[in-house]
């Protein structure tokens, strides 16, 4: 082992050598400039430090090596969580300990209680292989289980000594995590009482030697890739990324000729896939692409949503994005059978969100933020999966409107005239309230999403993808999409995901740039035609993919680094995807119609020059493609040797020869937004006592807004205002800081008048369940399953005529907030009529005593007496197929106004 370590040290210090005296030799050669790193034609310089070199168009060195694992702070934040849940102490409060010795050890720290004496002043760092044993004293936790049988936690909710499962530790340190949802995945996180004296502890490596980051230091090509298009240009750097990502898509395709998702993720994720295929694999490997979409439909009708939060569909809706990316095969093979069967099931799949998913208010589509399926690195930490159904997404949208076309243009193939009038009517809804919710003048794009309770309002966060598939599926208007482009957050390592980012959240989805998404956005800043915003993007994608000798999954957005993010993968499927469509579909602009191939080049000026792209394949044709000069305008289009218009006609057949001559113009738009990394404030946490609607002061906050029923009411700079409680309204604070950035929306606090909110118990109307579960307000509950009270009723009495929000409490303990497929689902009904979909969950792990709210249905009731009900319709079934269970405590009539 030492000899093979001192022989990679020294093929590391020769390749460094080599590295840095090519360099010297070509300072003319600059492509991009950046403030973090240099775009050579065969190099990529980082902070003049870190150098990538193509040596050939087959082979890349590297020195890379990151640097997290060099500087970690001795002094340690961590806090405690029992059952994998955020709920020891408030949002910004943690503990500290500073690790100043090779082995350390904490003194009991009561659960709940800040522990901030040891803290240390001096920076100083963790010296490798630091031991620290953290203690935890839960002998309150336990005392309150013996007097109450619950503990109420930091946000006020109740445990049930039944409901105790573990403790755990989560903080920022390896192997330690902030990501609360994932700790009871990590066994050396959760703490145990060996003695049973109520004192619970763990003992961690931190920035132990298995922990330290590296990629290879250099990739050689070793697959056959002849098969495939064959890219050459006059940049070297260009073209081994190109051959690199290539042979990465043949390591990606399994033996049952599937694709991989990445290195290490194994299987077929519908998102995955799908925004893969739309790239490049739709065209590069259609058959491959074809058989993974079909891994992802359930029973041959409907598209599988992978699991996800609360149990997934109906809170995950992006399922759908499966439909672009079978069109997108459809337009590359021109297979009518796929086109047949891919109709099927993408028409049976949109009726089923029709009914769950579809807000005939806002005329917006509920659900999770397509692709930023994470619940704490995408929105405010009190969003319960309940709420993250009730949001509607800037991308989810996109994605449902780009389905209904897709679905319209299908049918029109088909000459289905119905399908045809009804989805095209669907997709112009959707887009017109994208348009009317979502679009923000002032900022120059659209809002993240739409979220609250029963108001909703916008969460003004720049979202990386969405803004871009608004730009690419022409929701928005050609004047809308040159501000997108413009006005995005660009930092100096890429399009962050989100921005600003979240405070106290580790880099994954926050504060990380994509490269899938980085394309994404390449291609919609090609058709807007801003050429600073496609040379930024390819810069931003070529960096982290020659520096890492591979196609990473993401990287910090502040740093650049793929260290430092929560999860990571080499040979990661949409990356590589991504990289092969720089060249097809913005170099040289192919695009995809449904009866031809369309060429729409974009070459920024700092690569012009010739280039050739051969043996690339559509349906029965070859086609060998050169062309020369920049910018987005075809001087000269030759289709073997004589001139034509820039398109092929799928009926084209055998090999061809193409020649595109370009007119060297520069596009109009060259702006773009340039920011430094930017964080929110904390949330605010609001109560309300004796019509005082009050919060804790947020540090550097200079005022604060506080919104009534979605809209703004006052700005104040104090930290209570006066407020009306005889009439019923739903609150929210926002945080407003120097630079006018707000923090999320504090969670909403519904007052009601008096005498505006009955209750009705469901074990009134049903015999009560025969479960030990605890925390139920009535006599008793029901449970709700695909066999048991398939149908309850309620009877009500509305004594005023008005507008009123009908939800449940309920519990559901088949799985914890962030996975497996278990979420409940009932048609809510009113004398017999449709009035909504009412979503149940999943809470916790057998977490049965746990119990919370649904969303709620708002509906205008006449004076008089009602029949409310509850069942299980078909389109009601969930991606588990088997498990549609809840128990109901009761539900909840309030009237509004």
């Amino acid at each position: 082992m030492k000899i093979k370590n001192i022989v990679l040290g020294i093929s590391f210090l020769v390749n460094s050598l080599f590295i840095q005296m090519s360099l010297a030799q070509q300072t003319n050669n600059i492509i991009l400039k950046n403030p973090q790193y240099t775009l050579y034609n065969d190099s990529i310089v980082q902070q003049n430090k870190y150098v990538a070199k193509a040596v050939s168009a087959t082979e890349i060195i590297s020195n890379y090596k990151s640097p997290a694992n060099e500087f970690l702070s001795s002094n340690i934040s961590f806090k405690f969580s029992i059952n994998g849940k955020d709920n020891e102490m408030k949002p910004g409060v943690d503990h500290h300990f500073n690790c100043s010795a090779a082995v350390n050890e904490t003194a009991p720290i009561v659960f709940g209680e800040q522990e901030t004496g040891t803290t240390g002043n001096e920076q100083t760092y963790l010296k490798p292989e630091t031991q620290l044993t953290i203690k935890l004293d839960m002998r309150k936790v336990f005392a309150d289980f013996t007097r109450h049988g619950f503990f109420t936690d930091c946000n006020g909710n109740k445990i049930f000594k039944e409901d105790f499962k573990a403790v755990y530790v989560a903080g920022g340190t390896a192997p330690m995590i902030w990501d609360f949802d994932n700790l009871v995945n990590h066994n050396e996180l959760q703490l145990t009482d060996a003695d049973g004296d109520g004192i619970y502890e763990t003992t961690l490596m931190l920035n132990a030697q298995k922990d330290e980051k590296q990629t290879a230091a250099s990739w050689k090509l070793s697959k056959n890739i002849a098969a495939f298009p064959q890219y050459q240009s006059t940049f070297p750097i260009s073209d081994a990324i190109y051959n690199m990502s290539m042979e990465e898509m043949v390591k990606a395709v399994e033996p049952d000729s599937t694709f991989r998702t990445g290195k290490e993720w194994a299987g077929v994720w519908t998102r995955d896939i799908s925004y893969s295929i739309i790239l490049s694999m739709a065209y590069l490997q259609p058959k491959v692409a074809m058989n993974s979409l079909m891994k992802k439909v359930k029973k041959k009708k409907k598209i599988i949503q992978d699991t996800g939060t609360g149990g997934a569909y109906p809170v995950s809706t992006d399922r759908m994005i499966w439909a672009t990316a079978a069109w997108e095969v459809y337009k590359a093979t021109g297979d009518k059978d796929w086109l047949q069967q891919a109709f099927i099931i993408i028409k049976n799949s949109i009726e089923d969100d029709l009914q769950n998913a579809y807000n005939p208010v806002t005329g917006l589509v509920k659900g999770e933020s397509s692709f930023l399926d994470w619940r704490e690195q995408t929105y405010p930490k009190w969003m319960q999966p309940v709420d993250i159904y009730v949001s509607e997404n800037l991308g989810t949208n996109a994605v449902h409107y780009q389905a209904n076309i897709v679905l319209a243009s299908m049918a029109k193939l088909l000459q289905q005239e119905a399908v045809y009038t009804k989805h095209s009517a669907l997709a112009a809804g959707i887009k017109a309230a994208i348009n009317k919710q979502l679009w923000m003048k002032d900022k120059g794009y659209y809002a993240q999403f739409l979220y609250g309770r029963n108001s909703l309002m916008q969460s003004p966060k720049n979202e990386a993808l969405g803004e871009a598939l608004c730009v690419l599926f022409n929701i928005a208007d050609e004047k809308q999409q040159t501000s997108i482009i413009s006005n995005t957050a660009f930092m100096d390592f890429g399009v962050p995901c989100i921005y600003p980012q979240i405070p106290g959240i580790p880099p994954y989805h926050n504060n990380a740039v994509w490269p899938f998404v980085q394309t994404y956005f390449a291609l919609a800043a090609a058709k807007a035609g801003n050429e600073k915003a496609v040379m930024e993007s390819i810069g931003a994608i070529y960096r982290p993919a020659a520096l890492f000798a591979t196609n990473k999954e993401n990287f910090v957005a502040q740093n650049g680094d793929f260290a430092g993010t929560q999860i990571n993968s080499s040979n990661m499927l949409w990356s590589l995807s991504g990289n092969l469509a720089l060249v097809h579909k913005i170099l040289f602009g192919i695009q995809f119609n449904a009866d031809q191939l369309l060429f729409k080049p974009f070459v920024p000026q700092a690569l012009k020059g010739k280039r050739k792209l051969t043996n690339f394949k559509y349906r029965n044709a070859i086609l060998d493609i050169s062309m020369e000069g920049y910018g987005n305008i075809i001087r000269t289009f030759l289709i073997d040797g004589k001139a034509a218009t820039p398109l092929i006609p799928a009926s084209l057949k055998g090999r061809h020869s193409i020649k595109i001559i370009l007119a060297d113009n520069t596009p109009k738009e060259n702006t773009i937004n340039k920011q430094p990394h930017c964080v929110t404030l904390t949330t605010p946490m609001i109560v309300a006592e004796n019509n005082i609607l009050s919060w804790e002061k947020i540090e550097a906050a200079v005022q604060y807004i506080v919104y009534k029923n979605g809209q703004e009411l006052t700005i104040t700079a104090n930290q209570s205002i006066t407020i009306d409680d005889n009439t019923t309204a739903e609150y929210q604070v926002t945080a407003i800081d120097k630079n006018d950035v707000p923090s999320f929306a504090s969670e909403p606090i519904l007052v009601t008048a008096k005498n505006s909110v009955n209750l009705y118990d469901a074990s009134m109307v049903a015999p009560a369940a025969n479960y030990p579960y605890k925390g139920f307000t009535g006599n008793g509950f029901i449970e709700l399953s695909t066999t048991q009270n398939k149908t309850v009723s309620f009877s009500i009495n509305i004594n005023e005529t008005g507008n009123y929000a009908i939800d449940c409490r309920y519990a559901n303990g088949n799985g914890p907030t962030n996975t497996l497929n278990k979420c409940g689902i009932r048609t809510l009904n009113n004398d017999g009529k449709k009035i909504g979909t009412i979503v149940l969950p999943q809470r916790g792990n057998e977490e049965w005593s746990n119990w919370g709210f649904t969303n709620s249905v708002a509906v205008h009731l006449e004076k008089g007496t009602h029949t409310l009900s509850l069942s299980y319709e078909p389109w009601n079934e969930n991606m588990n197929e088997v498990v549609n269970q809840a128990m109901l405590d009761y539900v909840r009539v309030v009237k509004m106004d």
